[in-house]
């Protein structure tokens, strides 16, 4: 997946749109107008503090994500030399990692509504802990493979529960932003593992991936279960004492809570839904969205410019130590951009731009190869191919990256969550899979074909989002899954 590349955590207050009403009068009520100058007003009677230490060990399991993303480039040359791995076990040691994703994608929707979102996380960082346990004492191919295989599973759990978990503790007005740090703690995470593994070894680098499990296990015991997930349970009690937790001990969450239960019993008189159900009609607008979302941030060419950075800058006559470090730094401070700016500007138009920056930098690379090719330009050729990748990474950054998964998150009733998620995260590791596996054989085939294929992905994606994607910022989850579902 988009697996690539810190945090910040975004300090807004929180505000509801319409007032907080409870029959008896005892809870305040609050100014209808806090959209704008009633923002402070209401942040001094309520404390997020809970959302956002909720939110800060949630992403530890991101940057756990990010570490096994990042793990293999900068390892490869010392495994092999120090374990006499061939090329091809090591190529097969960097993509069963991909395979473990594949596996956690298909499990995590239902682990995730069977053992709640907590005990999915505390679940992936066994899965992740004992990977880097197996790899740091590995021998041979075998060992490597077990622990990359089981680095793999915790990876694509986590890259459908941490977004969701999220979304469903977040305030509207803050829920964008903070779903984006799922993202950029990814980059963080990759970012890290490069730096690093340039000084340490690459048994030393397997032991600081345990550092992010230790912290999200710690850390799950001091915050509260997603508020939505005790809900659909019939927890009633704590699904209370959980959103006024997140929410601060004086908010009034009586309207928030009593909307919520009202759309839990809704679905709740809906009958059981299976994997085939999600085509329903009823379904599917917000099936359709997820997948194709997944498939327009895969199929785009991200993890194929991603995997093979190097090759493609060394191709161009550029030097690849510089723009992988460049690449690296862009891609964290675009993403830690995003999370300022997602709940103003709003989803679609922040995929629009991507998507329009993505197919300019697509077109601008694949004329610096066809340049190359036929020795035309040669002195701009560099220049080019550099100016063309970081546009890129800066454009897919800005919003193809973090937003699907944002959306994603808020889009599925809760009632098909699991299924719809699990699905949507499936295609997603999918692609990214499909993506790496054919790019040399595209690169291949024509260098500078491969770019404009992949330009022409991602106008479709542009026409994708303008006809098919909602809008989502400053509504409720239930707002936005009623519209979406009908």
């Amino acid at each position: 997946m988009s697996a690539e590349l810190a945090s910040s955590l975004l300090f807004n207050l929180w505000n509801m749109k319409e007032p907080l009403i409870r029959k008896n009068n005892d809870y305040p009520v609050a100014t209808a107008s806090v959209e704008e100058d009633g923002l402070q007003q209401q942040g001094r009677s309520e404390s997020l503090w809970m959302v956002y230490l909720s939110t800060f060990v949630a992403v530890c399991g991101s940057y756990v994500f990010g570490c096994c993303a990042g793990y293999s480039s900068p390892t490869q040359d010392a495994i092999r030399e120090d374990l006499s791995l061939s090329l091809a076990e090591y190529s097969m040691f960097g993509s069963i990692l991909t395979f473990g994703a594949m596996i956690g994608a298909i499990t995590s929707g239902s682990l995730a509504d069977l053992l709640g979102r907590k005990g999915v996380m505390r679940l992936s960082s066994a899965f992740c802990a004992a990977g880097w346990i197996a790899i740091y004492f590995a021998e041979g191919a075998v060992a490597l493979d077990i622990g990359r295989l089981a680095t793999g599973y915790g990876m694509g759990v986590f890259s459908y529960v941490v977004p969701v978990f999220i979304s469903e503790i977040a305030p509207k007005n803050l829920r964008g932003a903070l779903a984006t740090l799922n993202q950029v703690m990814i980059c963080g995470g990759v970012s890290v593992s490069f730096i690093i593994g340039t000084f340490l070894t690459w048994r030393a680098l397997a032991l600081t991936g345990l550092v992010p499990c230790g912290i999200l296990l710690i850390g799950l015991f001091f915050i509260p279960e997603s508020p939505r997930w005790l809900a659909k349970r019939g927890h009633e009690k704590e699904f209370e004492v959980a959103l006024q937790k997140l929410r601060g001990k004086d908010a009034n969450i009586a309207e928030e809570a009593a909307e919520i239960m009202e759309y839990i019993e809704t679905l709740d008189r809906l009958p059981k839904v299976k994997m085939l159900d999600l085509f329903n009609r009823r379904y599917l607008r917000s099936v359709i969205i997820g997948v194709g979302l997944m498939v327009a941030q895969q199929f785009g060419g991200i993890n194929g410019v991603c995997f093979y950075l190097s090759n493609i800058f060394q191709s161009a006559g550029f030097s690849p130590s510089v723009g992988t470090i460049t690449y690296a730094i862009l891609q964290v401070v675009v993403t830690l951009l995003i999370t300022q700016v997602i709940d103003r500007a709003g989803r679609k138009p922040l995929l629009l731009a991507s998507g329009s920056g993505l197919v300019l930098a697509c077109l601008i690379t694949g004329l610096s190869f066809y340049l190359k090719v036929n020795e035309l330009a040669l002195d701009y050729v560099p220049v080019m191919a550099v100016t063309g990748i970081l546009l890129y990474i800066g454009s897919f950054s800005a919003g193809m990256g973090a937003v699907p998964w944002v959306i994603m998150s808020e889009i599925f009733p809760i009632n098909i969550k699991g299924a719809a998620g699990g699905l949507a995260t499936l295609v997603n590791w999918f692609g990214a899979w499909a993506v790496s596996y054919t790019f040399n054989f595209l690169m291949s085939w024509s260098s500078y074909g491969t770019f404009l294929v992949y330009a022409g992905i991602n106008a479709l994606a542009i026409v994708f989002v303008i006809m098919v994607v909602p809008e989502t910022k400053g509504r409720t989850l239930e707002q936005i899954q009623a519209a979406i579902n009908g």
